[in-house]
């Protein structure tokens, strides 16, 4: 098999997040992200030689085939274009594609870009009711929220996560995000006003969970070819996989050949596990710096560190408890604030891999991790369906 060519982020954008009813419109959240992203690369939309477009449900946003008027928004008329949508791990994905472009040899430089409005249509679990599958479980009934609910208990059941180890995980991303100037929720919370907030579907409570996002996100790749040292401070991607689950959720509740089952991430591990091979990371806890996942409820946050190689099966609720994942802690998990402080579905992944390639840079603020050379993004999407795992470095891979 050929050898990919090198590929780095270059530039990154983001707009400050928030609720729909105070953002800029689509298409201004779209320019305003990619305007940023292109002069921190020191570039224009003239250098660029192709598009992929984040974009999840339209349903969500609602602009109907949205990518038909984000050309003209960003300049974009005449290049070669490609929309991505696999849910909420979308904007991951779309950066899986533009790197995948440009390892291959087609293109130099290519803008990845996205935005979303959710709630614009209506409350977003309405839209996300209608998923699942009519006549095997969508009658039970399964949202997004009871779907992690039901992970949760059979991961307590499994190991003996506690409420209180939720709420700590939730506690300690408000912290993270309180420091964040872009996050969508920027306040600190005890565990206490976790466990006091009301339940949603037990075990998960209103702070356990994450909001509902308006903002636009975008990332320049580059051949390793177009990266200039003078102008430019890369996050190289040295490694990237994804991995797809069954769609359906019955299937996923006997235990698996690798010991998980629906309270586990096993599609999480797997490509975790194809990623570290391709990045020649072979003991994750001790090579991997920081991580921003993907994770939506606060008990999600609790087996994705497992299924990173971060921790054993059963464990990793104990090591938030005692700060293991704080972002003073051995291995901070999303020290942004993750989902659970900012979620713009469309681009939400992306928003992971922009944390990540900024930490790698050291210009993530307040809320950088000292020393970080190398960051892992995930992205997860549908009924916890698709996942995608990055990993970001300060220097490429030789």
């Amino acid at each position: 098999m050929t050898t990919p060519r090198p590929v780095a982020a270059i530039g990154v954008g983001q707009t400050p997040f928030g609720p729909t009813s105070a953002a800029p419109t689509y298409v201004e959240m779209l320019q305003q992200a990619a305007a940023e992203a292109l002069r921190s690369a020191s570039l224009t939309i003239d250098d660029i030689d192709a598009v992929v477009l984040a974009i999840a449900p339209e349903s969500l946003s609602g602009v109907n085939h949205a990518e038909r008027w984000c050309i003209d928004s960003i300049g974009g008329r005449l290049k070669p274009v490609l929309r991505i949508q696999t849910g909420g791990a979308t904007g991951l994905s779309a950066i899986q594609a533009g790197y995948q472009h440009i390892a291959s040899g087609l293109y130099e430089r290519v803008l990845v870009v996205g935005a979303d409005r959710v709630r614009e249509s209506g409350d977003a679990q309405k839209i996300f009711n209608k998923i699942w599958d009519p006549f095997y479980e969508r009658a039970l009934p399964f949202t997004t929220i009871t779907m992690i609910a039901m992970s949760a208990v059979r991961y307590m059941h499994n190991y003996g996560m506690t409420e209180r180890q939720m709420a700590r995980v939730s506690q300690k991303a408000h912290y993270n995000g309180a420091l964040n100037p872009n996050a969508h929720i920027r306040r600190e919370v005890s565990v206490e006003e976790v466990l006091e907030s009301r339940y949603l579907a037990w075990p998960l409570k209103l702070l356990d969970a994450c909001p509902q996002s308006a903002g636009g996100c975008a990332v320049v790749l580059a051949s390793g070819d177009a990266v200039n040292p003078a102008l430019h401070s890369p996050g190289w991607i040295t490694g990237l996989s994804m991995a797809g689950e069954t769609y359906y959720i019955g299937d996923r509740l006997e235990t698996s050949e690798r010991g998980y089952d629906y309270g586990d991430a096993e599609a999480l591990a797997v490509a975790a596990e194809r990623a570290y091979a391709m990045a020649g990371i072979t003991d994750p806890r001790t090579q991997i710096d920081a991580v921003e996942t993907y994770a939506s409820f606060s008990p999600v946050e609790i087996h994705n560190a497992e299924a990173l190689g971060l921790a054993d099966l059963g464990t990793a609720g104990r090591l938030f408890e005692e700060g293991f994942f704080d972002l003073d802690g051995e291995i901070p998990l999303n020290p942004s604030g993750g989902v659970i402080c900012t979620n713009p579905i469309s681009v939400t992944a992306m928003v992971r891999f922009v944390e990540a390639v900024l930490q790698v840079q050291g210009r993530a603020g307040a809320h950088q991790v000292p020393g970080a050379k190398t960051v892992v993004a995930t992205g997860a999407g549908g009924s916890h369906q698709f996942f995608n795992v990055v990993v970001v470095t300060s220097e490429p891979r030789t």
